[in-house]
């Protein structure tokens, strides 16, 4: 019989500081555990452990992590892509370093504060969206493998952020009130462009911003600037709002054109990982999102060669966006996902 040992991911906010109060509940011996993953270290999830009663410790990521996620990131926006470094995190990082960790702590699960579910059917983990469809994560946890799902519990996938803000307050958490972190980890203020051109060692250089002739209306000043379908930052006058088509790399150039432009119903993932099947052996219709903050639409996915598929919608896309994820669909359960070319 499993025991009832459990490794908690903590960031030190309200989810994840609620999910060890959960867990705790229901018999769990819980072991809060904080990833060091920059030179900021956030001390809210020892107070909550130490209040809740359970241990609570560190785990330094920081050098695996640039290695990793911030190398990776800065990498993709040289090539002019658009990455999403969680997804990546959560697989390369976060839950191998939960599950290692549990292992040498002999713990068998490992859990986080995601709102996201799993289930097995037969000999696979599903993983499942979160019932709080407006907080729903499973996104970006398209990348975790049966290993990693079948060690998971997900104390918050079938409660809504309504109900844990509650029952933080409720607990007299101080981080009841803490907001929830909308950027990326590593850039606490959300400025992108900034931190990309003081970590990174290419040499962004400006360049032609052209029209889809080639014809230059003007200039740029970095390609890492620039994200497919931007319209604001392109200080170009037109009678018709520009946005960003294209990125060249090769000729360092910024591609822009009207808003129909940015409409597609097809693209290429590559990187696939499956959860709800072992491989796509046929033609599937499911639906797909293209973005974390996307919605699902209707699409037919089809194996092209080795590693990568074809998606092709039912309906023309807003920004599809190399560099993002794809995710699949078959009502609530996560099938899959890539990374868009």
């Amino acid at each position: 019989m499993r025991n009832k040992k459990v490794l908690l991911g903590m960031s030190g906010g309200v989810d994840s500081s609620v999910a060890a109060y959960l867990l705790k509940k229901k018999g769990y011996e819980v072991i809060g555990a904080t990833l060091q993953m920059t030179d900021i270290k956030d001390t809210d999830a020892k107070k909550v452990c130490e209040y809740l009663g359970i241990q609570h410790i560190y785990i330094d990521r920081r050098e695996e992590f640039r290695k990793e996620i911030i190398n990776y990131f800065l990498n993709e926006y040289k090539e002019g892509r658009t990455p999403n470094p969680c997804t990546l995190c959560n697989r390369k990082i976060k839950f191998k370093t939960l599950i290692q960790e549990a292992n040498k702590l002999n713990c068998n699960y490992i859990s986080t504060g995601h709102y996201a579910r799993v289930a097995k059917k037969g000999n696979r983990y599903l993983l499942k969206k979160g019932k709080d469809k407006t907080k729903d994560q499973s996104y970006v946890l398209f990348n975790l493998t049966q290993d990693q799902l079948s060690r998971c519990i997900f104390p918050l996938g079938n409660t809504t952020k309504k109900r844990i803000r509650n029952i933080a307050k409720d607990l007299k958490l101080e981080i009841a009130e803490k907001k929830d972190s909308q950027e990326i980890c590593f850039i606490p203020d959300n400025d992108h462009n900034s931190y990309i051109k003081n970590n990174s060692s290419e040499k962004f250089k400006n360049g032609d911003i052209v029209d889809k002739e080639g014809n230059i209306l003007g200039k740029h000043n970095g390609i890492f600037n620039y994200t497919i379908g931007q319209r604001k930052g392109i200080k170009i006058s037109s009678k018709d709002p520009l946005y960003v088509v294209d990125i060249d790399v090769k000729r360092n150039q910024i591609v822009v054109g009207n808003e129909d432009e940015i409409y597609k119903n097809k693209l290429i993932a590559t990187n696939i990982n499956w959860i709800g099947i072992e491989e796509l052996r046929k033609e599937m219709n499911v639906k797909a999102k293209i973005r974390y903050s996307g919605k699902e639409s209707k699409c037919k996915v089809s194996k092209i060669e080795n590693d990568k598929v074809l998606v092709e919608f039912d309906q023309e896309q807003r920004a599809i966006t190399s560099g993002q994820s794809v995710v699949f669909y078959k009502r609530d359960i996560v099938l899959g996902g890539g990374i868009i070319l």
